[in-house]
């Protein structure tokens, strides 16, 4: 028989909670394994091979949903969907990164002129923050996080 581990034993070696396995089970990422002899579960290593991988998707920002379909990709189906998944979740990061890019640009903008501002008794920062003027055409726009 194969190395076999405990529920907390899986979830210690993979560096997460016995409830994030349950959890796993549950949204159906993890195949939940039969009882050996109506004793406690247990666990073989592609299990923990699993979690790994769905620890290292959610770290790229793959969403639960896609792991699922990335499971599916691994479990012996075309790479193509995997690729489109991967190629979508690019275009978000990189629309994150301009977004990130013209952030730091206004507050570095917004900084110097606070710092050119002095001891004055209005702060531009402020001024800026409270300006309405900008906000409507803000406002109609998604927001993102």
């Amino acid at each position: 028989m194969a190395h076999t581990l405990t529920i907390g034993k899986l979830a210690k070696a993979a560096g997460v909670g016995v409830e994030t396995v349950r959890y796993y089970h549950r949204c159906g990422l993890l195949p939940v394994p039969e009882r050996v002899n109506g004793t406690i579960r247990q666990y073989t290593q592609p299990s923990l091979k699993r979690i790994f991988f769905i620890r290292r998707a959610q770290s790229l920002g793959f969403t639960l949903d896609e792991i699922r379909v990335l499971l599916q990709q691994s479990d012996g189906d075309s790479c193509s969907r995997a690729r489109v998944l991967a190629e979508r979740k690019l275009g978000l990061v990189e629309q994150r990164l301009r977004d990130l890019e013209r952030l730091r640009a206004e507050l570095t903008h917004l900084i110097g002129q606070c710092k050119a501002n002095g001891d004055e008794a209005s702060c531009p920062l402020i001024e800026t923050l409270s300006d309405s003027t900008g906000w409507a055409n803000a406002r109609d726009a998604p927001l993102r996080p």
